[in-house]
């Protein structure tokens, strides 16, 4: 009897370290206030297709009052007054709920809601049941809609240290009481989706919490940022780092450094394995670099963060969303012309590769590898890139 326990438990393990679904592919973008578009189509679902057509699994984009409806720079061109709320948006709005439908295994959302002023440094008490009510509902929501799915969703938002810092100057301090309104901000939120998580009925479907930090690599050895004030005070899920500070000189010793910091920072959560700190924006815009210098530095980057042990490494952006047709800042893959860069390129032969890889090995096995296995193989296929 103890033997064939010990068989069935070793049988199980192995079942567990090789899923039944293939691992996350790590690699990604987004879709976030794009100045252009080149179809008929709403901008968000044109973006979405376009980075299915890239061959991702991850879709990223913004739900708020400012990002999604009825002027330039949207996910969606037209208005609805009768949808209120973050999930009135996700359950009811034909584009917001078509992509979301979509295959995309992997969803990241700026989530706003609609009920509150949205800042988060000036967030007031009497928005605490505001904020809470829209984030559990948009979280049981996509628990009850996708059950089964297995889908996962991370809600958080735009770059922390300037919510912190609305001067936008790294020099000056936080303005008063912004630094425990924050605290406050991301309290609030936390609970309201890991009580929905409680409360919900899901299977195979999971909904996570994020804050972005965007100015690490300057405070390293202290100072005032999100990553020294405010991480050690909250229970997030995970942390994203918009890392633009950190690829200014030598690109792995410099973002692992900076990576390491936020790690240490972080309140453990037994519940999630694996490191809790992403890449949520990088990239090398065509107002400084040419496209071939963006695509070297984009893929010394991706390596860096997959050697650290980031669960998503996500480039900024599909689309360009700052300056000018004659002045662009240069941030895409695809540029105004419609022209698709060589990092595009890249991303696509990476997710070439990814599929197959991931077909081969099932089809060896007859399972999928585990994402430490198909990190050092994804890892082993990028350096031979360069």
């Amino acid at each position: 009897m103890r033997l064939l326990l010990f068989v069935l438990c070793s049988h199980l393990a192995g079942l567990s370290a090789f899923p039944a679904e293939p691992p996350n592919m790590l690699l990604g973008t987004q879709a976030i206030g794009g100045r252009y578009q080149f179809t008929q189509e709403e901008p968000l679902l044109e973006s979405a297709k376009l980075i299915a057509e890239l061959g991702s699994g991850i879709m990223k984009f913004s739900i708020s009052k400012q990002a999604s409806f009825g002027k330039a720079k949207v996910n969606v061109r037209g208005s609805n007054p009768g949808l209120k709320t973050l999930a009135d948006i996700a359950a009811k709005e034909p584009t917001h709920r078509a992509v979301l439908d979509m295959p995309f295994t992997h969803f990241f959302i700026w989530a706003y809601p609609f009920t509150t002023h949205g800042s988060a440094g000036t967030f007031k008490p009497a928005e605490r049941d505001l904020e809470y009510r829209e984030m559990f509902d948009l979280t049981a929501h996509l628990l009850r809609t996708y059950s089964g799915s297995g889908k996962k969703f991370y809600l958080g938002h735009w770059e922390g240290d300037w919510h912190l810092r609305p001067h936008f100057d790294p020099k000056q301090p936080f303005p008063e009481h912004f630094g425990e309104n924050f605290i406050a901000w991301l309290k609030v939120r936390q609970q309201a989706i890991e009580d929905a998580k409680r409360d919900t009925p899901h299977q195979n479907v999971e909904v996570w919490h994020y804050t972005e930090a965007n100015l690490v690599e300057p405070f390293l050895k202290g100072g005032q940022c999100l990553a020294n004030d405010i991480l050690p005070q909250v229970d997030v899920d995970f942390v994203s780092y918009s890392c633009y500070d950190s690829l200014q000189r030598g690109i792995r010793d410099d973002l692992h450094a900076a990576l390491d910091h936020l790690e240490s920072k972080l309140n453990p959560k037994p519940g999630i394995l694996g490191k809790r700190v992403f890449i949520g924006e990088s990239g090398f815009p065509a107002r400084r670099y040419p496209p071939e210098v963006t695509d070297r530095k984009s893929t010394d980057t991706m390596i860096a963060a997959l050697e650290w042990g980031c669960p998503f490494v996500l480039y900024w952006e599909l689309y360009d969303n700052e300056g000018t047709p004659e002045k662009p800042g240069g941030f895409w893959l695809i540029n105004e012309k419609n022209e698709k860069q060589p990092i595009w390129h890249t991303h696509q032969r990476y997710f070439t590769w990814a599929k197959k890889h991931l077909a081969d090995t099932k089809q060896r096995t007859g399972q999928y590898p585990a994402e430490e296995e198909f990190r050092a193989a994804a890892l082993e296929y990028l350096r031979q890139q360069k």
